[in-house]
Order: C-alpha cells, then sequence, then structure tokens
C-alpha cells in the first residue's frame, strides 16, 4: 500500500510539471513560429537550409525576397525623383523671373541715363543760351555808353541809319537824359515813332529778337524803298567825316558784334581818306572784327 501511494504521488508531480511546461513550450513554439512567418530574413534563411536537404526541399518553397520592402524602395525613389523634378521646375521658374526682373531694371537704368544725359545736355544749352544772351547784352549796353557820350547832334544820324527796331534797341539802354538829348536831335517823325516803341513794356529780350528780325528782313532782297527815317549815304558819310577817327573807329567796332552790314554801309559811304584813318583806329582796336570788314569790303559788300 505503501509503494502503491509513493507511485500515486509521483505522477502526480510529474503531471503538476507537465501542466505548467506544456503552455510554456507551447507559446515558445507559436512564438517562434510567428517569428519565422514574419520576418522575411529568418524565414528565407530557414528555408535555404531546409532546401539544402534532400527531399526537404522537393516540399518546401523557394526562397523569396522582400517584395514589399522592394516596393517601398521603389516608391520612394520614385516620390524622390518627382519632388526633385518639381524643385527643378521651381528654381528654372525663378532663374526666368530673376532674368526678367535684371533685364527690365537694366532698361530702367539705361532710360534714366538717357534722360538724365537729355538734361543736362538741356542745362548746358540753356546756360550757354543765357551766356549769350548775357554777353549780346552787355554788348548792347556798352554801345548805348558810346552813343551817350558822342554829341547828340551827330548820334542822332547814326541812329537814325538803323532800323527803328535796333535804334530803340540802343535807346532803351541808355539813362533817360542821355535818351532825351539824343531824341532831340533827330527827325521828329522818326523821334516820335522811338517814342511810341520805347513807352511800350515790353523785355530787353523781346527787343533783342526783334532788331534781329528787323536785320534779317534788311539783309533779303527787296525793292521796297528806303524808309524816310533812314539817312542817305551822302548824309551818313559827312556824319562820320566830321567824327573824329578815333571816336568813329571805337563805335563801328562796337556796331560790328551787334550789325556788321551796318559797319560795312557806313564805311562804303565815307570817303578814302576818312575809311583809312578809321580803319587804322580800328584795327589798334580790334585787327580780328577789321580784318573780317576789310574781306567783306574787297568783296564789295
Amino acid at each position: 500500500m505503501a509503494d502503491m501511494d509513493l507511485e500515486k504521488q509521483g505522477y502526480s508531480g510529474f503531471e503538476r510539471l507537465m501542466f505548467f511546461m506544456t503552455p510554456i513550450l507551447f507559446t515558445i513554439v507559436l512564438l517562434g513560429a510567428l517569428y519565422v512567418l514574419f520576418n522575411t530574413d529568418t524565414r528565407n534563411q530557414m528555408l535555404d537550409i531546409g532546401n539544402s536537404i534532400p527531399y526537404l526541399k522537393e516540399v518546401l518553397p523557394e526562397a523569396k525576397t522582400a517584395d514589399g520592402q522592394s516596393n517601398d524602395n521603389e516608391l520612394k525613389s520614385a516620390n524622390l525623383s518627382r519632388k526633385i523634378d518639381e524643385l527643378q521646375a521651381q528654381l528654372q521658374e525663378k532663374e526666368a523671373e530673376l532674368a526678367e526682373t535684371a533685364e527690365l531694371k537694366a532698361t530702367q537704368e539705361q532710360e534714366l541715363k538717357s534722360m538724365q544725359e537729355q538734361i543736362n545736355s538741356l542745362k548746358a544749352s540753356n546756360e550757354e543760351k543765357t551766356a549769350d544772351d548775357a554777353a549780346y547784352q552787355a554788348k548792347i549796353q556798352e554801345l548805348a555808353s558810346m552813343y551817350s557820350k558822342i554829341m547828340p547832334s551827330k548820334a542822332a544820324p547814326i541812329l537814325q541809319s538803323m532800323t527803328m527796331d535796333e535804334m530803340v534797341l540802343v535807346l532803351d539802354s541808355m539813362r533817360p537824359d542821355d535818351r532825351v538829348r539824343i531824341l532831340e536831335k533827330m527827325n521828329p517823325q522818326t523821334a516820335a515813332d522811338a517814342t511810341m516803341m520805347l513807352k511800350d513794356t515790353v523785355t530787353a529780350k523781346d527787343r533783342q529778337i526783334a532788331a534781329l528780325q528787323a536785320e534779317v528782313k534788311k539783309a533779303k532782297p527787296s525793292e521796297t524803298k528806303q524808309p524816310s527815317s533812314q539817312l542817305s549815304s551822302d548824309q551818313l558819310s559827312a556824319t562820320f567825316a566830321a567824327m573824329d577817327a578815333k571816336s568813329a573807329g571805337e563805335l563801328l567796332i562796337k556796331m560790328a558784334d551787334i550789325s556788321p552790314s551796318k559797319v560795312i554801309r557806313i564805311l562804303n559811304t565815307v570817303d578814302d581818306t576818312t575809311r583809312s584813318a578809321i580803319l587804322a583806329e580800328m584795327s589798334g582796336i580790334n585787327q580780328t572784327i577789321t580784318a573780317q570788314l576789310m574781306s567783306k569790303l574787297m568783296a564789295g559788300n
């Protein structure tokens, strides 16, 4: 009876051991199977080992690569290539916009440079014109001063030989007292016409333009009769013959800057002796102007 009890107790302990070990072994086997099933590398390795065993390789399938992983890599590569293409397209678009902006900037800079050059040219032209106008006005003022120093009885006939616009231009540059003394010695009608023009409020520049226009009109061939306000050749000759050669030379040099044709006319009216004396004085003042006038005299102007 005692042996039977010990045997029962021994079976009971083994059974208890198997009761605990069986689930553990089952779990280990199950985990191993799942690991081999879902781990591609391990499964392939096991299949390779199995395929190396005779007869067993006929039952086991061939080891395969991870198609999913390969597809993922290909998909990633395709996505990366597409992203690179998009970035390159954006880069080219930005470069085109930058080139267009640079071209527009260059065009605007060129236009700005051209406009600045035009402004500088206009400024230079305006400054040059202003300087010429100032020099011309200074010549008129100097000529008016010269006539103011001459006796009114001699200055009046010379001024009357000019056009009305030229005469008014010179008279307007004189002091009122000097102007009155010369007007008193003029022909009444000429003095009246000059007075009417002097009373109008006209800028010096407008008077200069009018005088130049009158000079141009007179230079053109015309069959119209000389105005009665102008002196005849005999009167001019007598006037300058009575003047001192030095004073006449200084006066004609000043007139040459304004109306060279008037100087030529006066020199043509005087006799040879008077002309020689006047030209000698003029040459001492300004040889260049005198030489130019002399060449015109010799040409028959």
